[in-house]
């Protein structure tokens, strides 16, 4: 040891240098760590990134969501690349924003929280394409009490990334590691406003101020809807006509039809979806279908691009607005029949939901519901979730393990998504169920409303705990297989023939497994009345609408002819049938 000590003070004479003294010491015993030779400014240099707007984009300070995208491509804008498929999607961070003033920075940096990868400390070294975007939210003061900050529809159904008035950078490429320090970026694009829908000979735009639910919200807020008009209608000025409610998520116009030919592809081929669009407009216009007028409710909120047509303590009474100001609307423009008999509803996925909801909550408005892969209509079911039952959103739990809970499939029984990411996803792109996705607008249709104001969580979004007391509200208000059952003495003679289902049996969101928990009940003893159809398609996936392999491209043809079969049956004996021409 005497012998080392001395050959290190002449190493060290030898250079001049007191750190070389330590250096050697370190190496010689075996007692330094990475940290501890790092640059007394290595703290600095970590990667984050300040992001700002001028006085010019807005003079006014700013509320919202602040998302920062990195992309591996560039075949889109990162904004555009954000998907519920964890293995396709891009990479996403973001924080909140309160009067984010013109000038100062918001800073995203290794605590903000991010998808697929969590954290900014693990983002891996590379050239990357960089994009910020401000979804900008508004404060309602509502009725009830509270006062929220939510981001208002601008006519785009809810899409952050193409929000009229939101604020974004343009994308840049740049290399980043974890010494990058920091990187400053200015949100100097605004997107502009959309151009409202032009009416056709065939189809129809109303917009309607609602008093229910500017009453609510504290402002004016609208709900609308795309109609449809029979062939005929011009020529036949005295017939009045049944109405088919279509409940379906917003669409900046009624989107399975079109009156242009399908353009093709680059191989020559006919755009599928542009095909079946122009096939109803040849079938509408021949008289091959019923002479009825197709409504298309449009009623985009600060949760969501729907409201789930149901009256919600955190949404709104959108159910008693839909019902009692714009269908009496609809009905007396365009001369509609307007009763019971002569009105139907029809709708898959969210407007599956919609179909049974409205039937089930207005059953004595309605003459029929054709529901077609419907969300979760039984919450023992809510996905790969029972959330009476089960302790854990996120995993399968065991006394040495814990599984990952499946969120999303393909039609073979492969993963596309888990559970956790999922929520994390939905937390990135708003807290406090501010996502205006999937499980935030479910949240906040069907849960109370929280001491903050906001949807109170039906788990917690970090680990996934259910609440138990949130789920026992889900079931007494809008499980809608609990709801029938606890009240089937009065709701089933009016529901008797009135329920038609169908759901592909490998449903991409396992919609499927609530259907058939309504099935058993209803095919059940328990049932006196007429049990309704089910239709399951065997490896069908999710928007399968019954008929073995129909899709929703061709759903209007098959279900119209028997929505007119079932209104002539069970239509009175002084009906209108003005419109059997």
């Amino acid at each position: 040891m005497l012998f080392a000590l001395k050959l290190m003070g002449k190493i060290a004479r030898l250079f001049c240098c007191s750190r070389l003294i330590a250096l050697v010491s370190c190496v010689w015993f075996g007692i330094c760590s990475v940290a501890q030779t790092a640059s007394p400014n290595s703290e600095n240099k970590k990667l984050s990134f300040e992001i700002s707007f001028s006085a010019e984009q807005s003079p006014k300070p700013i509320d919202g969501r602040l998302m920062l995208g990195i992309s591996k491509n560039d075949k889109d804008e990162p904004r555009m690349q954000l998907k519920e498929e964890e293995a396709e999607s891009q990479q996403f961070f973001a924080i909140d924003v309160d009067g984010l003033a013109p000038g100062k920075s918001a800073v995203i940096d290794a605590t903000s929280l991010g998808f697929p990868i969590r954290s900014l400390a693990d983002l891996p070294s590379g050239d990357y394409f960089v994009q910020a975007l401000l979804n900008i939210y508004q404060t309602y003061h509502r009725a009830d009490g509270h006062t929220v900050k939510l981001p208002p529809d601008m006519g785009e159904g809810q899409q952050w990334n193409k929000k009229p008035g939101n604020l974004y950078s343009k994308p840049q490429k740049l290399h980043l590691d974890r010494n990058s320090g920091v990187i400053k970026i200015a949100l100097t694009e605004k997107i502009p406003p959309i151009e409202p829908a032009k009416d056709t000979k065939y189809i129809k735009h109303i917009r309607i101020q609602s008093k229910l639910l500017s009453d609510f919200w504290g402002q004016p807020m609208f709900i609308g809807a795309h109609v449809l008009l029979p062939a005929g209608f011009d020529e036949h000025p005295t017939a009045h006509y049944p109405v088919v409610v279509y409940q379906d998520h917003f669409s900046p116009d009624f989107r399975f039809f079109s009156e242009e030919p399908p353009k093709l592809d680059l191989k020559g081929r006919e755009l599928e979806s542009a095909k079946s669009k122009y096939q109803l407009y040849l079938d509408w216009t021949s008289g091959r279908l019923p002479h009825m007028i197709i409504i298309d409710p449009i009623h985009p909120n600060p949760y969501y691009d729907d409201s789930y047509a149901v009256n919600s303590e955190n949404v709104g009474p959108y159910g008693d607005a839909i019902m009692k100001e714009l269908l009496p609307a609809v009905e007396k423009q365009f001369r509609a029949i307007g009763q019971p008999w002569a009105r139907v509803l029809v709708g898959g996925s969210t407007g599956g939901w919609e179909t049974l909801a409205d039937q089930v909550f207005y059953p004595d408005d309605f003459n029929g519901a054709w529901c077609f892969c419907p969300d979760p209509i039984d919450f023992h079911a809510y996905q790969t979730v029972n959330i009476y039952d089960d302790k854990n959103a996120f995993w399968v739990e065991g006394e040495w393990s814990q599984i990952p809970r499946a969120e999303m499939r393909d039609t073979k029984g492969n993963l596309l998504a888990t559970m956790e990411p999922t929520v994390r996803r939905e937390e990135v792109m708003g807290t406090h169920g501010r996502s205006t996705e999937q499980f935030g607008i479910w949240q906040a249709v069907f849960s109370p409303v929280g001491s903050d104001g906001y949807p109170k969580p039906i788990w917690d979004p970090a680990t996934g705990v259910i609440d138990k007391d949130v789920a026992n509200y889900w079931k007494e208000h809008y499980d809608l297989t609990h709801i029938m059952e606890r009240d089937w003495s009065t709701l089933g003679p009016k529901l008797s023939g009135k329920l038609h289902f169908a759901v592909g049996d490998m449903d991409t969101w396992y919609l499927n497994n609530a259907v058939h928990i309504l099935d058993n009940f209803m095919t059940s003893s328990r049932n006196p009345y007429k049990v309704p159809g089910f239709d399951y398609g065997p490896r069908k996936p999710h928007c399968y609408t019954g008929g073995g392999d129909q899709g929703i491209g061709n759903m209007f043809q098959r279900v119209l002819p028997k929505m007119r079969e079932q209104m002539k049956a069970t239509a009175p004996k002084d009906a209108d049938m003005s419109w059997e021409y």
